[in-house]
């Protein structure tokens, strides 16, 4: 007998409160691609990005996902801004 897990996918409020814990002052504006709760494209904006390298913002996102990246959240294609005074 083979074991079926069903995992249910992410709710875009549920990616967007996990991003705000982390970063407080983000500005978050989540799209979902592909209409199934399962292809994202998210664009973030933040002052604590500022001095960061892309990829260092980009962990910053993934880090606040708490791991759901690439299970419970199959894509997520990111854009992330430094937030200007």
């Amino acid at each position: 007998m083979i074991n079926c897990i069903s995992i249910m996918p992410m709710e875009q409020k549920e990616i967007e409160s996990l991003i705000k814990v982390s970063i407080p002052d983000a500005e978050v504006t989540i799209t979902d691609l592909a209409g199934d709760n399962n292809h994202f494209s998210a664009h973030i904006t933040s002052s604590l990005f500022d001095g960061k390298t892309r990829i260092q913002q980009h962990k910053m996102v993934y880090d606040a996902l708490e791991g759901r990246m690439g299970g419970i959240l199959h894509a997520l294609s990111l854009k992330t801004t430094v937030k200007k005074d």
